[in-house]
């Protein structure tokens, strides 16, 4: 019996094996993320937004050598190895970076400054919401 993967097309295949590995990688990245600005926020009592800068940094740092090694292996932009593309594609990275790290300050500030819930409110958006929108941004931009 034929399984489901098996009737995708290629492209498709090779789709959903990159939002996979996006996921696992994603998750490692966004649960470092989560635990740097926890720890900081909740626990050494850091303003959440300090806290979460230092967590954007632990994550970007990681982000870019896990996703352009294993994430996005397969793509045509991480083939390219020379030192053009490779600053190209880390420009663009920071760029998206950027974005992850504005929508992360949006939902602390929606949740902690605004509405005075727990440090940890955040959390699930910077989870859920803001990995998609970077995987999107990375797959049509970074390492196309």
């Amino acid at each position: 019996m034929r399984t489901l993967w098996h009737g995708l097309a290629p492209e498709r295949r090779a789709l959903a094996a990159q939002i996979a590995r996006y996921g696992v990688v994603g998750l490692g990245v966004t649960l470092a993320q989560a635990a740097v600005y926890w720890l900081l926020a909740a626990r050494a009592g850091v303003h959440s937004q300090i806290a979460n800068l230092a967590g954007y940094g632990v994550a970007a740092l990681l982000g870019y050598g896990l996703h352009g090694r294993f994430t996005f292996v397969d793509t045509g932009g991480t083939r390219d190895t020379g030192a053009k593309a490779h600053a190209v594609r880390g420009a663009r990275f920071v760029a998206v970076s950027l974005i992850s790290l504005a929508l992360n300050a949006l939902w602390v500030w929606l949740c902690v400054s605004w509405m005075r819930w727990p440090e940890w409110t955040p959390i699930p958006a910077m989870i859920f919401v803001t990995p998609g929108v970077v995987f999107l941004l990375n797959r049509a931009w970074v390492f196309r």
